[in-house]
């Protein structure tokens, strides 16, 4: 049909990209049922009888747009734009079901909608104003870049990054009507679709479905298709015969009893849940315990869109012990009601139903009918955990259901039953355990012997798919003492027993909320909009993939092996599925080895072997009075732009023309990658890039040999060929950001003065250079961040793996290289307990880096000062120290960081652009540059840039100039400058007219200007003062100047299960005078979030052969809404000045990834906080990420001790860290 505006973003359901919204009448109810679902996993034979409403149906620049679409734009809540319509959709669907939602509401709905660019903030902000609270203010003002003191003039100056006024209302009675033709009822009948591979039966009634089962046993029941979907879209699982059981009214029913509610095995989670809400409401505490067990998992299971798809009895005959109901239904002893041609049985839910991973104990022929869900009795108590990578949105690492019953009025036990997900491949139930304990008194033996038993009785194999055994061990006896916790309180509360728990205790009993995110701004300046903010939300923006397909079009398919295999089919499905029969034989090398230890210890490096050094190190460690060493390990991180990669390359046939469409942010290198591939010259290979879908770096290099592939069968056949690859294909095939290896000598004074510090640097550069080589050079340059260390040294080595390339992030190697030096001063600072970075910071008004380059720190201390102050830190790190004092199994850290991050290419050949210029005699312009529009907002800027030019030649503010843009690669504030100069050019031409006929409009003027024959084309163009590293002589100006910030951010972990939340983060940042204030700091809090993830749950994990393992969403975590601070406060330093950059802005798209390190030292804070009460050594080796399996086990106690080292068996691990 047509229609683009959905986007595909992993053919999982696990990224929200393609949410849209499905429809349905419901005869039961009478009314209209909305529901937000992923269409790629939504067939399109099950949406029979059904309404489909995807982001173009709601609204459009053309005609009108929604209100929802409106004001995510004007929120600036769309960057790159491609997770746009499904943030829109799933907001629209909210709002179709409940016009005036609360910020609740918005937080669950937005779960499981992901974006890689924004921080998530702006959208929130732009989507609570359909609360009943107002939230934003008006604000006007002039160009702020028209005087370069506008921070000083308050006239200039908005109170808000974004107006709401004249803004679209909502109006319900505008919204599309469900077609009148659904709306009657039909007799049932059977429905059959045929397709290619595949038939798919959907059965008249139930009576059919177990006719059909009988006869074909072996074919899937299928629902909500959350658990085949995947298989089929991703693994190219084939099914001949599919059997949809969505249209059966027995498989939806739900039934209240007196003892219970009765749920039919096809209604939605998102319903189970709201009915057992309603059941909690009506039944009172003491009845409902088993529901609230089951609420609580279900509100961070899946997300809202998963949870609308997936079903109860999908859930439970998925027989995956990573899904967490069956271990709470097993536990309340629910029945299970069975269908089939034989009739109708039960069975009770227990480990024995699961027969192994994926099977159950139903027969082929048999149907899961219903389940029955008992109200609890008096003096029983039921709990459901679990720990998973994020809070929400993520399978658990390890799933328990808990159950005990006490004899009337006594603390003795009666019964006991406890289940656990995720230690085995089928649900575990600690049988012995439980029979152990019933007939004791619930007290403190009980939980010595009962966590005695299970250490004993629940067993973990090393081999365990997923690894991290002891992990899910000390998990296995946190939850019990957990549910020990729990029960003792409530026994209290009954006053039986004679147990009180301890008051720091009790907060282990909280589990950490999810809130959305509330921040503070200082008075902004003038936040235009992102120039396309408005067709990224209706849909109408075009990415590559959206280019309607060619005549006689090809796709091409990549089979992932050491040596190239290329396939060319007719269409997507036929590649894919051409490229899994693909058999490869492959020739054994030796040693082959992945890691940086296992390099260092081959000596397996790339040239160039960088070092910088200055000062006497020598000198250095004998003045010192202490000398510390040690080293962090930084995991790498996966780009995860919403778009993956790809391009379609289309030959001209003539003269061997090409023109290539590709997702690339270095359009010239892939133009020249395929010139030379093809033999051809550059000028007969067009590239064209409108815009991409979130790039971060990963689209500079990698896409090149992609577009080569494709370019040379497009060459080949004549015919034009597509390339997209899939989400797990992607991260496969072009790696990310490099891991880091530091390792450090410091010595250091008494008073906190570090005097010397020696560094070498190792990164895991992969198979090829790539651009490694400049990524550790960048860490190099960036070792000193903040700190005057008199003798420094660093040596940086690109460690060769058998791997594949590592290759640009944002950032580059600056966050590795400023974490590690960060890492040494947490670490002198935790020993001697001084301020050591506020002792050791650069001060003095001149200054030179390491590198011998001259700056000023004076913005930077002023970031440091005001951090501080915003962020109350001094009287916060009190109140932390007060809530450790009375919390043991809940602590809290806060650290604050400063930030000095080099701007500009330290090679200076890079540092050069040009922008052409077209001024038409209707007076539009047309500018092409060297830029690439990724949501950073380049075209905007420049729109801005052209603007205040063109009033400077007091032209009429009102009017417009529409400007288009072809995009290539470079950084932005290059761009400003050679289209600032084209500008200049053309006005200078023109202003002998303006002169002299002042009343003209633009139109005129520009009339005027041809018929005189003025020429309106110019270049602009701008080369950089000259910049370079003597790296022999460690001496350079590798920068244009230096942009500086300070960060601080405060957490809470839980001590038992390694989980920590993100309190609030203060962000102080030097922008210089921003050109755009809402996209900087839009820049500011996506790079913190991307900060986030990289610091804390984005955790790569390959195998000991060297295969990624994480890959997908389903297995790899990007931030979502649950992971943002619910405080997050960006603050623009005001009066900052960079006479280097035009109109003194200053560059911040990189910079803000490194402050995602506060959260890292302040959980290391929170882990000392827990090691010091118990007597533990301060000082424990803590790599990047923060995993909750790192800080659980860092956070060493009677669990975790309870499998000593000379127990555990020496295998082969799961996951190594390359």
């Amino acid at each position: 049909v047509g229609l683009t505006g959905t986007k595909y973003g992993c053919g999982g359901g696990g990224c929200g990209a393609c949410t849209v919204m499905v429809s349905r009448y419901d005869p039961i109810q009478e009314t209209v049922l909305h529901w937000s679902v992923t269409a790629c996993l939504q067939p399109i034979c099950s949406l029979h009888g059904a309404a489909v409403v995807t982001v173009e149906g709601i609204g459009s620049t053309k005609t009108k747009l929604h209100p929802v679409q409106e004001r995510i734009a004007k929120a600036h809540g769309s960057q790159c734009g491609f997770c746009t319509p499904g943030m829109v959709m799933s907001m629209y669907t909210l709002l179709r079901n409940n016009p005036q939602p609360t910020t609740e509401d918005i937080r669950e709905t937005l779960g499981g909608n992901l974006c890689r660019c924004t921080g998530y903030r702006p959208i929130i902000d732009g989507f609570k104003t359909f609360c009943n609270v107002r939230t934003v203010n008006s604000s006007n003002g002039k160009c702020c870049m028209e005087n370069s003191n506008s921070h000083n003039n308050e006239s200039d100056i908005s109170g808000e990054l974004f107006s709401m006024d004249n803004v679209l209302p909502l109006d319900p009675t505008q919204d599309l009507i469900f077609p009148p033709e659904l709306l009657v009822s039909k007799p049932s009948e059977r429905l059959c679709f045929q397709g290619e591979k595949v038939r798919w039966i959907s059965p008249a009634d139930l009576k059919d479905l177990i006719k059909l089962k009988a006869e074909y046993s072996n074919a899937p029941l299928l629902v909500g298709n959350t658990t085949i979907g995947p298989k089929m879209n991703l693994k190219g699982t084939v099914h001949p015969l599919v059997l949809y059981g969505g249209s059966i009214p027995e498989l939806r029913t739900i039934k209240w009893r007196n003892n219970g509610v009765t749920v039919g095995a096809g209604c939605s989670l998102s319903v189970l849940k709201d009915v057992l809400l309603q059941g909690i409401e009506e039944l009172g505490p003491e009845k409902s315990r088993v529901y609230q067990a089951l609420v609580q998992t279900l509100q961070c299971l899946a997300s809202k869109q998963i949870r609308n798809m997936a079903t109860i009895g999908g859930n439970i005959l998925s027989a995956n012990p990573k899904y967490d109901l069956s271990s709470i239904l097993a536990a309340a002893e629910c029945t299970l009601h069975i269908v089939s041609n034989d009739g109708a049985r039960e069975i009770c839910l227990s480990e024995e139903f699961f027969t192994d991973f994926g099977k159950t104990a139903l027969r082929p022929d048999e149907i899961l009918l219903a389940i029955d869900i008992p109200h609890s009795r008096p003096w029983e108590f039921v709990s459901a955990f679990r720990q998973a990578q994020r809070r929400e949105f993520s399978f658990s690492i390890v799933n328990s259901g808990m159950r005990v019953t006490f004899r009337h009025d006594s603390n003795v036990v009666e019964n006991l039953d406890i289940f656990y997900g995720g230690v085995g491949p089928t649900l575990v139930k600690a049988r012995h355990t439980c029979k152990e304990l019933m007939g004791r008194k619930w007290d403190e033996k009980l939980l010595v012997v009962g966590t005695q038993l299970l250490e004993e009785e629940i067993y973990v194999p090393p081999t365990a798919p997923g690894g991290q055994e002891e992990y899910r061990k000390a998990l296995v006896l946190s939850f019990f003492f957990k549910f020990y916790m729990q029960v003792t309180l409530e026994l209290q509360q009954k006053e039986v027993g004679m147990n009180d728990l301890p008051l720091e205790y009790l907060s282990a009993l909280k589990p950490f909320k999810n809130e959305v995110p509330q921040s503070s701004n200082d008075p902004v300046g003038r936040p235009n909009v992102h120039q396309a903010a408005l067709q990224q939300a209706t849909g109408e923006a075009v990415y590559y993939d959206d280019i309607p397909s060619v005549k006689g079009e090809l796709f091409v398919s990549m089979v992932t092996s050491t040596r190239a295999h290329l396939l060319l089919l007719l269409n997507q499905e036929q590649a894919k599925r051409a490229a899994e029969q693909v058999d490869i034989t492959y020739e054994d090398i030796q040693p082959v080895f992945f890691t940086i230890e296992e390099a260092i210890e081959h000596q397996s490096f790339f040239d160039p072997k960088r070092k910088l050094e200055r000062g006497n190190l020598e000198e250095g460690f004998e003045k010192a009075d202490h000398i510390l060493e040690g080293e962090l390990y930084m995991g790498g991180q996966e780009h995860f732009y919403m778009e993956t990669q790809g391009l379609i390359a289309i030959p001209k046939g003539e003269a061997g023309e090409l023109e290539l469409y590709v997702a690339s942010q270095h359009a010239a290198y892939t133009q020249e990658v395929v010139g030379i591939t093809l033999g051809i010259d550059s000028n007969k290979i067009t590239c064209h890039v409108k815009r991409l879908g979130g790039g971060f770096g990963g689209k500079v290099m990698k896409i090149a040999s992609l577009s080569a592939i494709a370019a040379t069968a497009a060459y080949k056949t004549g015919r034009a060929v597509r390339c997209v690859l899939e989400r797990e294909d992607d991260m496969l095939i072009t790696s990310g950001r490099s891991p880091f290896l530091g390792k450090y000598k410091v010595g250091y004074l008494n008073d906190g003065t570090i005097l010397a510090a020696d560094i070498t640097y190792y990164s895991n550069g992969g198979c090829t250079l790539d651009e490694s080589s400049f990524i550790m050079e960048k860490a190099l340059l960036h070792m000193d961040n903040g700190y005057k260390i008199p003798n420094l040294r660093g040596h940086g080595l690109v460690c060769k793996t058998y791997l594949p390339s590592y290759t640009a992030f944002r950032g580059f190697g600056g966050p590795q290289g400023l974490t590690i030096i960060e890492s040494v001063l947490h670490e002198v600072a935790a020993r001697c307990g001084l301020p050591v970075r506020d002792i050791n910071m650069y001060k003095d008004e001149k200054c030179y880096t390491h590198h011998k380059q001259l700056f000023s720190p004076h913005d930077m201390v002023r970031c440091w000062n005001e951090c501080l102050e915003k962020s109350d830190y001094t009287h916060r790190c009190l109140s932390i120290k007060q809530f450790n004092a009375h919390n043991h199994w809940k602590k809290r850290g806060i650290s604050i960081v400063p930030l000095k991050f080099g701007i500009g290419f330290s090679k200076g050949f890079y540092n050069q652009g040009a922008a052409l210029v077209n001024i038409y005699k209707d007076g539009s312009v047309l500018i092409s540059h060297g830029g690439t529009e990724m949501g950073q907002g380049i075209n905007t800027k420049a729109i801005q840039v052209f603007q205040c030019l063109r009033s400077t030649s007091r032209r009429p503010a009102q009017e417009t100039c529409p400007i288009i843009y072809t995009n290539v690669f470079f950084m932005t504030e290059i761009i400003l400058f050679c289209m600032k100069d084209g500008c200049e050019k053309l006005m200078r031409r023109l202003e002998p007219l303006i002169k002299k006929h002042p009343q003209f409009t633009w139109q005129q003027l520009v009339v005027e200007a041809y018929c005189q024959k003025i020429s309106l084309s110019a270049t602009g163009f701008f080369m950089g003062p000259h910049t370079s590293v003597d790296w022999e002589k460690s001496d350079g100006n590798a920068y244009y100047y230096f942009t500086f910030g300070a960060c601080c951010s405060e957490v809470e972990i839980d001590c038992l299960t390694g989980d920590h939340k993100n309190i609030r983060t203060d962000i102080v940042m030097d922008v210089g005078r921003s050109i755009n204030p809402a996209l900087d700091v839009g820049q500011v809090e996506g790079g913190f979030v991307q900060g986030i993830g990289l610091y804390t749950i984005e955790e790569l994990q390959f195998s000991p052969e060297g295969v990624l393992l994480t890959r997908g969403p389903s297995r790899y975590k990007i931030p979502a809404l649950c992971d943002i601070p619910p405080q997050l406060n960006v603050h623009l330093l005001r009066n900052a000045d960079n006479p280097h950059a035009i109109y003194s802005s200053k560059g911040i798209g990189e910079p803000p990834v490194f402050f995602g390190c506060t959260l890292f030292f302040a959980i290391k804070e929170a882990i000392a906080a827990a090691r010091r009460e118990r007597g533990l050594s301060e000082s424990f080796p803590f790599s990047s990420p923060a995993t909750a399996e790192k800080i659980r086990m860092a956070c060493e106690d009677c669990f975790t001790r309870m499998n000593p080292p000379d127990r555990k068996v020496k295998t082969k691990p799961w996951a190594i860290n390359v």
